[in-house]
């Protein structure tokens, strides 16, 4: 049997809308506002699937253009393993296998996990022949962060709890899209929950070389060695970034200088951070059009390592700031 079977009898024929949405309310969707209770009606009406069933989950998604969470409507793992049955050409679900344990802090907690899981789905072709369908996934690459504007990294309630549950959803889902691409496409609401509704709004701040205030709240956001990669990078913006308020992005590194001291030691390689030098230093200092963006530049001497060089970069500071009528 190739063609998928849909539900013939569904509470979307023997309930009225209006009592449909109360139950649904009351018991499989507490707490949904009755719009997103009626995309989910119109989702099980259009593909033939019985909401009693709880086919689909209301996914509550930061837009990042609107400002605020929006309920989307996605299936759930369970509505692809249905599909995958009713074609009569499932073979077979293998059991989760996980990669190594990682243990390491997460956006600030400390948090243990399997560094991938592995799932096969298993497909009868129409010649009878089974063939394998693997996907394997990744651990960090799938876990859902704490919702909201905050844009945490840290790992939400339910991966905490269940990091090991969660990604062998994800799998799953992944393989039996990859053996059933025919009834399987859009991710799932184990997969998406905790992501961006939109891919130019990530979860993670980016930064704007005009506006200093994401990184102002990323440098202030900086807590463990797994922000390492955003701290440097926020440093190389800064060391690219004259704004005119200055003093408060000066004042945010500084407040976070002694709790992320230990990261020099093991600074993180990144093509696109400028290496700050004593050439490109001296460099700044040279080119520096008034008191202000001297002492910008004057600010990256404490990062040369070397003390001869950082005395000759002191020294030419003292001079180009009497050169600018600083006589301090």
């Amino acid at each position: 049997m190739n063609a998928i079977a849909k539900t013939e009898t569904t509470a979307l024929s023997v309930m009225n809308e209006q009592d449909l949405m109360k139950v649904l309310q009351a018991s499989l969707y507490p707490g949904a506002n009755q719009d997103s209770i009626k995309m989910v009606l119109g989702y099980c009406r259009a593909a033939g699937l019985d909401p009693m069933q709880k086919p689909v989950h209301i996914v509550p998604m930061w837009d990042g253009k609107a400002g605020a969470m929006r309920d989307v409507v996605m299936p759930g793992v369970n509505l692809y393993r249905t599909q995958a049955m009713r074609s009569g050409e499932c073979a077979g679900v293998s059991e989760p296998e996980f990669g190594p344990d990682v243990t390491e802090s997460v956006g600030g907690h400390q948090i243990t996990f399997p560094a991938w899981c592995r799932v096969t789905v298993k497909r009868r072709l129409p010649t009878s022949e089974i063939v394998d369908f693997t996907a394997r996934e990744f651990w960090k690459e799938n876990y859902a962060v704490k919702g909201g504007k905050e844009k945490s990294v840290a790992p939400n309630a339910m991966w905490t709890k269940r990091p090991y549950g969660q990604i062998a959803k994800c799998a799953e889902a992944q393989a039996l899209r990859k053996a059933f691409p025919e009834i399987a496409s859009q991710p799932t609401a184990e997969e998406m929950e905790g992501k961006a509704m939109r891919a130019e709004e990530p979860a993670t701040p980016t930064f704007d070389y005009c506006d200093p205030a994401p990184i102002i709240a990323a440098v202030q956001a900086l807590n463990t060695d797994a922000d390492a990669a955003a701290y440097w990078k926020a440093k190389a913006v800064l060391f690219a970034h004259q704004p005119a308020d200055y003093q408060n992005l000066k004042a945010a590194v500084i407040a976070r200088r002694k709790l992320m001291a230990k990261l020099a030691e093991t600074p993180v390689v990144d093509a696109e951070i400028p290496a700050v030098t004593y050439a490109s230093v001296m460099d700044r200092m040279a080119k520096a059009q008034n008191l202000d963006a001297l002492f910008v530049a004057a600010d990256w001497i404490g990062e040369i390592p070397d003390e001869g060089q950082r005395a000759e970069l002191n020294a030419k500071f003292d001079e180009l700031k009497s050169k600018f009528g600083d006589p301090s």
